[in-house]
């Protein structure tokens, strides 16, 4: 029998399975087009092969007469779908673990970085635009209820970070960083600030898990200022650090209310009731500004988040806008 070894680009070559290594070692003979990158493990196998770089369907007849009584195994280029002639067996030699189609992104834009006119000269000034327009996107997306233009707008905004990552790495000032590097962040960060999945701290709820992410947080922030908590003379950190300013006022407003709260800061600064530096009337637009900040405030009691609140009432305006001009 003809059996078609199918291999996976996004496994490094040599981690066969077991059935796929007794087939090339128990083979009549083993076919393999130049250069593929499984030859050099089996020559430290000690697997003997034949070079073909005919097509599979163009087998030399004497290789093919040997599978009439023992098995011929076709190692086929890389790939998810090898050809399989009629009459042959497909086995898979290896299988991709979640997230290796990852591998595909990078390499794809290494390649477009190298050869690609337009993405050879952007620069991380350049792409900033991306960084809010794609996530925005996204959300748009979602909201849609659309969810394969969802998963396509995820991936453009996953585009945005390996784009970003490999104009990193081409640095030689010693600030370069990889794509690797910012995965290994930020699964260092996701199990510092889990300790109750990866070590053996106890939590209560979903609350206790914010309470500690944002002390652990804080924590990290001192260690980073190289500050300590009680130090003389020294800025102490606040709740609020960390806080993107560059975000959409609402969601700013939030943001900063939600840290607050965590952190035990009392409520009723948020409603700016005691604000001695805020002219208040010497200016119309920053009692508009107070206003919306209290509206924020009932927003955060009622459970809700003012930003989504505001765009689900904005997609009702523009139904009725939509609405009014066809009429």
């Amino acid at each position: 029998m003809l059996i078609v070894l199918a291999t996976s680009p996004r496994v490094a070559p040599g981690l066969l399975s077991w059935p796929a290594w007794e087939a090339l070692r128990s083979a009549a003979a083993v076919l393999a087009p130049a250069g593929h990158p499984q030859l050099p493990a089996l020559d430290e196998a000690g697997i003997a092969y034949r070079l073909a770089d005919e097509a599979l369907l163009a087998i030399p007849p004497e290789v093919r007469s040997l599978a009439a009584d023992r098995d011929v195994v076709w190692l086929a280029q890389p790939g998810d779908d090898p050809p399989v002639p009629a009459g042959a067996r497909l086995l898979r030699a290896c299988a991709d673990l979640p997230g290796a189609h990852l591998v595909d992104l990078v390499a794809t834009m290494d390649r477009l970085r190298a050869e690609c006119p337009w993405d050879a000269r952007q620069t991380h000034q350049s792409l900033a635009p991306h960084l809010l327009e794609e996530p925005y996107e996204a959300l748009e997306a979602l909201e849609s209820g659309d969810e394969q233009a969802f998963c396509e707008e995820l991936g453009d905004t996953l585009l945005q970070v390996v784009f970003h990552a490999r104009i990193a790495a081409e640095r030689d000032d010693g600030t370069s960083f990889t794509v690797d590097d910012v995965a290994d962040g930020i699964v260092a960060k996701l199990v510092r600030r889990h300790p109750h999945v990866f070590a053996d701290v106890t939590v209560s709820g979903a609350e206790e898990v914010k309470r500690n992410w944002d002390e652990i947080k804080r924590e990290e922030k001192r260690a980073r200022a190289g500050r300590q908590p009680d130090a003389g003379g020294q800025a102490a950190p606040s709740a609020l650090d960390g806080v993107p300013f560059g975000q959409p006022a609402l969601a700013l407003a939030a943001q900063l209310q939600r840290r607050a709260a965590r952190a035990g800061i009392p409520d009723e600064l948020a409603r700016l009731e005691d604000d001695l530096g805020y002219p208040g009337s010497a200016d119309p637009g920053e009692d508009i500004g107070r206003e919306l900040f209290r509206l924020v405030v009932k927003a955060r009691e009622a459970g809700r988040d003012p930003e989504m609140e505001l765009r689900a009432v904005a997609h009702r305006y523009r139904a009725l806008v939509q609405a009014w001009e066809r009429a």
